[in-house]
């Protein structure tokens, strides 16, 4: 028996007036600021598993194909602490993300092992975007969830 799925409403993005744009300023605002394109697709696909978030995953799957990269690193992102498929910099980056969305799992959310071991690799610029982008992907899938927004229903 197939399940019929439908959004609880439209996307709160389209519904509220100047959040969309605030949310893609936010995002072109951490762009070329010393993490590679393709290392904020990762984490945003990373997270969005985390999340749960069935149209994030989607999208940053197939945007991370559109990239060119490959599908080990794709799939073993989920993974990533027991894939070869990644640099010592993309895994810090790994665990800062997860540590800023499993926030509640742990006394001290971003412990200093983990943040200590991200500044090795990025500088203060390059941290504030992935902080930055972090949140956002946690934002958009919290709407996304909330809503029960459908993959490929944005039609609001």
């Amino acid at each position: 028996m197939e399940a019929t799925l439908k959004s609880r409403m439209p996307n709160p993005v389209f519904v509220t007036p100047g959040a969309m744009e605030a949310l893609q300023a936010l995002a072109a605002s951490t762009a070329n600021r010393g993490v590679t394109p393709e290392l904020l697709e990762l984490i945003n696909l990373r997270v969005s598993q985390i999340n749960g978030c069935s149209v994030c995953v989607d999208l940053h799957t197939r945007g991370l194909k559109r990239m060119g990269d490959s599908e080990e690193r794709i799939v073993g992102a989920g993974a990533w602490r027991h894939s070869p498929y990644f640099s010592d910099a993309e895994r810090a980056a790994f665990a800062l993300a997860e540590s800023l969305t499993r926030l509640a799992d742990r006394p001290d959310p971003v412990p200093d092992d983990v943040w200590d071991e991200v500044a090795q690799h990025y500088d203060e610029q390059a941290l504030s975007a992935l902080v930055l982008s972090i949140a956002q992907i946690n934002v958009w899938n919290r709407l996304n969830v909330a809503v029960g927004q459908l993959v490929g229903d944005w039609k609001g």
